[in-house]
This record gives C-alpha cells, structure tokens and sequence, in this order.
C-alpha cells in the first residue's frame, strides 16, 4: 500500500495480520487515542453490493454478541469507498494454523482452548444465533490458551414458527469439511447443526486430521452423509474412551442422536478428560515459529463458494 494510502479515516494501517482474494485484515492505530485495532478491510475490486451486504450482515450479527470468548466488533463504516468492520486486535493465530504444526502443538492446553470454544458457540446460541461455519479457522488463540469464536458471514437467527415450516434455501453454505447433513441437504438448522461441527472440530484437534476426507467435493459430502462415524482414537491412542465417544455422539448423522445443546456438551466435558496422559507442552511454540505459514496471503479468508477455490485443504461452499 502506498504511502498517500496509509490511512483509511482515522486509523493509520500499520501491518497487514492476513489477506485473501476478497478481504484484507490490518492492524491499525487510531490516531487520536492511539488505541490498536483490526480491521477487516473489503478489497477495492471485492466491494460490490454483493460482498458489502456480507459485511454488513456480519456486523448485525456480532454487534447482537457480547462475550469474552467472541470476538467484538465495534463498528461497520467506509472509508475512502472501501467497506470495513473495525475489530478487536487478538492474536493473529488461529487453530487451523496451530494444526499444521501438528495436533500437539495445542495439546498441552486442549482441556482449556475446548471449554472456551464451546463457551463461545453456547453464548451465541443464547442469542438465537446459528454459527453454520464453525471450523479451526474460525477459532483466534492466544499463546495462553485464549479462545476467540470470529466469521460470522453465513450465521443465519434460529428459525422457529412459520419461517421454520416456510424454510427455503437455496444453495447448502458451509465448509464441506465440517458441514452437517442436514445443512448438506439444505434443511433447516439449529444448534444441534453447530454441535456437529464442533465434534469434526475437535476430532480435528486431537488427531490432525479432519474425521472425512474425499477425492472429490461431492465425495466427502457423501461422507457426511452416509459413512460410519469415526473415532479420533484410530489416530491418537492417547484420547481417552469418554471423550472420543463425546466426539461421536457430536457427530451422529440425525441432530436428535447428538447432544441437544452446546451446554449439555459442556456438562460432559467437565467430567471427563481429554487424554489419559497430559501432553508436555513443545520445547518451540507454535506461536513463536509457524511452519507452514508463507506470508499474509497464506494466513486467512480465502473466497468461499459452491464452486468458488478451497479453504486451506478444506473445499468451502459458502456460496460467497
């Protein structure tokens, strides 16, 4: 960004956190306070009406959220014609990039970073909000365990009355990696659609590997859908039995066989552990080096869409 570009209003930009094809995330200073923040900037050739109306859309949503374990939005505003929210500064880590060090590289302090995770997605189902792309992407972490849920482009109210009985859509939005079945067919959702993707999630963060893979898109759809429920003991005999079966339960194929609330999640997890052995912490912290991580481009939001590019290694079909 050029010199005479380094300010958007009052915010001067001081560093760019990540990029994708459609948004950029900064870091910037307000020049009057000199109070930090992150801003979540539409790139110039990405503001149209379509994209916009995605920002603002996420800014209605997060301004109706206030909890520590969420991340805050203060405001939606345009500068300069460039669409943007102005966001709590938090770390740039998420779990996703953490996983490509290994699943270890989080271990240590899994017990806490689950427990936060869920606080947060038990928070904004209390406000009637469906999350529908929960996924390590969408998960800040700090270097102590500080878990932060983000992204909530596609969240969608809780249907109930007519608009659950009128329900419609049009295209099935998610990542395919963590899409519940019934979001896969495009009917309607509830918490319980959350709840599974949090159990892909946490499979995930005890294996290193995503519960379903596939050789084409519509194959791990498939996956979803019909294949047997894994469980993470395959690949890390140290998960104990009582939480891969927790795991399971989260991910059965009809919302009524999965637990009924993250809240109910959370009074299991309580009284259970995650390992029989308590992993060591890494003599290298994955938040001091990051293998895997080239520069901005690779560290965040790439477009989503049913046809649109892969997430990572993880197709998107979020019909952005």
């Amino acid at each position: 960004m050029s010199k005479s570009r380094d300010f958007l209003g009052p915010y001067r930009l001081a560093r760019l956190i990540r990029g994708g094809s459609t948004a950029e995330v900064w870091e910037a200073i307000e020049e009057n306070t000199q109070d930090r923040y992150a801003l979540k900037v539409l790139r110039e050739s990405k503001a149209d009406k379509s994209e916009t109306a995605l920002l603002k859309h996420e800014y209605t949503v997060a301004k109706d959220l206030s909890s520590p374990r969420i991340i805050k939005v203060h405001e939606y505003r345009e500068e300069s014609g460039r669409p943007m929210l102005v966001m709590e500064l938090f770390s740039e880590l998420n779990m996703k990039q953490a996983l490509r060090r290994g699943p270890e590289s989080l271990a240590f302090m899994l017990d806490k970073i689950v427990e936060q995770a869920a606080e947060g997605l038990y928070y904004m189902h209390t406000k009637n909000w469906i999350h529908l792309d929960i996924k390590p992407d969408n998960f800040l972490v700090s270097r102590d365990g500080v878990v932060k849920l983000i992204d909530f482009t596609i969240s969608q109210k809780k249907k109930t009355g007519l608009s659950k009985l009128f329900h419609s859509e049009k295209v099935a939005r998610g990542t395919r990696s963590y899409m519940a079945p019934e979001q896969i067919r495009r009917k309607v959702c509830d918490e319980r659609t959350d709840v599974y993707a949090f159990g892909c999630v946490l499979y995930e963060l005890v294996t290193g590997k995503a519960p379903y893979t596939g050789d084409t898109p519509n194959d791990l759809l498939n996956k979803h859908l019909s294949a047997s429920i894994p469980s993470p003991i395959v690949h890390n005999d140290n998960v104990t039995r009582e939480f891969a079966d927790l795991v399971k339960s989260m991910m059965a194929k009809k919302p009524e066989n999965r637990p009924a609330s993250m809240w109910e999640f959370l009074k299991v997890l309580r009284g259970i552990q995650i390992f029989n052995k308590r992993p060591r912490r890494p003599k290298i912290s994955v938040f001091d080096n990051m293998p895997g991580i080239k520069g901005a481009d690779d560290m965040l939001l790439k477009d989503r869409g049913l046809e649109g590019e892969d997430d990572d290694d993880q197709q998107a079909t979020e019909g952005r």
